[in-house]
């Protein structure tokens, strides 16, 4: 089943939740949406559940409209990020239900409901109550119940945002190896970027109902079309500063940042015209010791030092209200007001327009190098 949505916009009490929104999914394929809280993922999986309908254009499955066709009449299943289970039904009775309700043979349910558990690793788990369960069991019964309906669209909304760091590591592994071996279309929302790259498949970046871009999800965050996608698709959100591309009598060109940084014009940089950017740079391309022999460096002074894990998120300050983080691997102290040098590569460093779009991209010009 291809499910093909067509300039899609909905409002409510004369606010916009989504506008004007385009694409098409196909069977078998996994589709992150990728956005802030309020982007309209939640809106949009509404839409496609069938559990609301657009105020304007057009959702097709396999050609046919089913705009105003409602869920109950739809081959979908929905899970979301709260668990929603039977309290007074076992495990079993609780991933079973939907197949009762459609009048599956019970021979036939049991054999789904076991498959499933066995899937989830929960078979030993199906005589008991949900009340007995933790979190993590709790959604991995929800997620069986869904499953077992073979459903043509499935759609998990933060599935995983209330469970422990160590449970979402493992179900994200797991999910995507399950989802691959099924024909259904699979549609997942998150907030983080880093899910969406562990997932993979195809991502559309939302904010404010939205699509930003759309493609293969490392494609997406490789080369973000705009600053937009930058901040939604980097966490942190990638650091940005306006710069000038001048070129002196020789013809020798060279872009000043705001700070007074010099960022020689090499490689993907190299056919900037004079003229005004914006200067992109990821949390994890910044250091507080050189990398490579061509890095570039400076001043600034430490605001803020983050120790998140096994990694550490500096704050810095570098002059005319220029905030940045870097993100170094590994504890680090700093004391506020600390100066430091920052390093960055000339090679690592996107640069858009003075609309925000992408004009050149470090990621593109390492992929057409390594083809050569």
């Amino acid at each position: 089943m291809t499910l093909t949505l067509t300039n899609v916009t909905k409002t409510v009490a004369g606010e916009t939740h989504l506008a004007d929104i385009s694409t098409e999914l196909h069977p078998g394929g996994f589709y992150i949406l990728l956005g802030p809280t309020l982007a309209g993922k939640t809106s949009l999986m509404r839409l496609m559940a069938g559990l609301d309908r657009p105020s304007d254009g057009r959702i097709e499955m396999d050609g046919q409209d089913v705009t105003k066709t409602p869920v109950r009449k739809r081959n979908v299943a929905m899970v979301y990020q709260q668990f929603i289970n039977y309290p007074s039904f076992t495990v079993y009775d609780n991933i079973a239900s939907p197949l009762r309700r459609s009048g599956v043979p019970a021979d036939q349910v049991d054999q789904k409901v076991r498959e499933a558990a066995e899937t989830l690793k929960m078979s030993h788990l199906l005589d008991r109550l949900p009340g007995e369960l933790s979190g993590g069991q709790q959604q991995r019964t929800a997620l069986a119940r869904a499953m077992v309906k073979d459903s043509d669209l499935l759609l998990l909304d933060e599935p995983l945002v209330n469970l422990d760091y160590k449970l979402r590591e493992e179900l994200r592994v797991e999910l995507r190896e399950i989802f691959a071996r099924r024909s259904a279309i699979v549609v997942y929302a998150t907030t983080e970027p880093e899910e969406a790259l562990i997932m993979g498949g195809n991502t559309l970046v939302l904010d404010q109902g939205r699509v930003l871009q759309q493609g293969p999800t490392t494609e997406v965050f490789r080369h973000p079309a705009s600053m937009q996608v930058g901040r939604s698709f980097s966490d942190p959100p990638m650091n940005y500063a306006l710069g000038e591309v001048q070129q002196d009598g020789n013809g020798n060109r060279e872009a000043v940042l705001a700070g007074g940084i010099r960022l020689p014009l090499q490689d993907h940089l190299s056919k900037l015209r004079p003229g005004r950017y914006y200067f992109g740079a990821r949390a994890s391309h910044l250091y507080v010791q050189r990398n490579r022999n061509d890095d570039l460096s400076f001043k600034a002074s430490v605001t803020l030092s983050e120790i998140s894990g096994s990694e550490t998120f500096i704050h810095v300050d570098f002059g005319e209200d220029q905030d940045w983080v870097c993100q170094e691997e590994g504890v680090h102290s700093f004391e506020l007001g600390q100066q430091i040098d920052v390093f960055v590569n000339p090679r690592d460093v996107y640069a858009f327009d003075t609309d925000g779009w992408l004009v050149a991209s470090p990621e593109r010009e390492k992929t057409r190098q390594a083809a050569q």
